[in-house]
């Protein structure tokens, strides 16, 4: 039976997905192209279960389930068991509340501990705060490719002081969480962009949320075209967590991303998927100079080739 659903503006469906924790970044691709706003992921039992919301009015039902039919495609595809859809209808109210139930405070490598942006952080911890709300954006610091990505960071700009002048650039920012946290640990300036609108209103939020100055993160709608376009110098470094498949179509653009001793963190990168990166990085002379694994991710930092 189809649930009841009222003429008001403020109805959302909830739509829960119970997966293999390997399907989730593809899940969340899937949800965003679809409109999901406000995600967020849990293990539950030894697998992931990721939240989404969108408004009633945007996909009757038959919509949700072409979605549930496009997920257990994706997840067949690649000879995984096919992930359980359902939804339901709640209020703005409830939707406000229900999605950050699923966050709590993250501790990132040595440094940083994420603090969602409802919960008053501490102010007596040795750890840096990165507070944050994702809103509808991608990264909250749950995902292994993020916490990989910050773990790097740490690890490249361990020892930075504010004389370096270490300027980093964000290829597909989500939520900021990599460009804030960049700054955090030491870089003095970043340069972001995303694709998605959303993405940059978060940025730009959760910027403010870490009382960060708006010149520290520069951050645009846009491609990675459009990212080197509007770097007045290359980077010191640039970091990138994006799924596979595009970040091969962009390697070729790297090299004007970064100077001639420049280098890279990808992540976004399932284990599987990782020959692949590494042909493109190859043919267009870059080194794998480290290759971390957590869960089935990967995340590689890179350098240019001596050759």
């Amino acid at each position: 039976m189809l649930p009841s659903i009222s003429s008001s503006n403020n109805n959302w469906w909830e739509i829960q997905v119970l997966a293999d924790q390997s399907l989730e970044e593809q899940i969340f691709w899937r949800l965003q192209n679809f409109g999901c706003q406000g995600m967020a992921s849990q293990n539950k039992d030894g697998r992931i279960c990721i939240n989404s919301y969108l408004p009633v009015q945007k996909s009757p039902v038959l919509d949700l389930a072409a979605l549930a039919l496009l997920l257990k495609q994706d997840a067949i595809a690649i000879n995984y068991e096919a992930p359980i859809t359902q939804w339901t209808v709640i209020n703005d109210e409830d939707w406000s509340s229900s999605w950050k139930q699923h966050w709590s405070p993250q501790e990132i490598g040595d440094l940083l501990v994420i603090y969602p942006a409802w919960i008053d952080p501490p102010t007596d911890g040795d750890r840096k705060i990165l507070r944050l709300d994702p809103g509808s954006a991608f990264g909250t610091g749950a995902h292994a490719t993020t916490q990989l990505c910050l773990e790097a960071l740490e690890m490249r700009l361990w020892g930075v002081k504010p004389e370096d002048n270490i300027v980093v650039a964000d290829v597909g920012c989500g939520s900021g969480i990599l460009s804030i946290g960049a700054l955090l640990i030491g870089a003095t300036q970043t340069y972001a962009i995303d694709n998605d609108i959303l993405a940059i209103k978060a940025t730009n939020h959760n910027r403010q949320l870490n009382d960060i100055p708006e010149h520290k993160i520069w951050v645009q709608e846009g491609s990675i075209e459009d990212l080197i376009a509007n770097m007045p110098t290359p980077a010191n470094g640039f970091m990138c967590n994006i799924l596979a498949d595009i970040i091969v179509d962009m390697v070729p653009y790297f090299d004007k991303l970064v100077g001639e001793n420049g280098w890279g963190i990808l992540s976004g990168i399932l284990v599987e998927q990782v020959s692949k990166v590494a042909e493109a990085l190859d043919a267009h002379k870059w080194t794998i100079a480290t290759f971390w694994k957590r869960q089935e991710w990967a995340c590689l930092t890179i350098r240019r080739s001596e050759y």
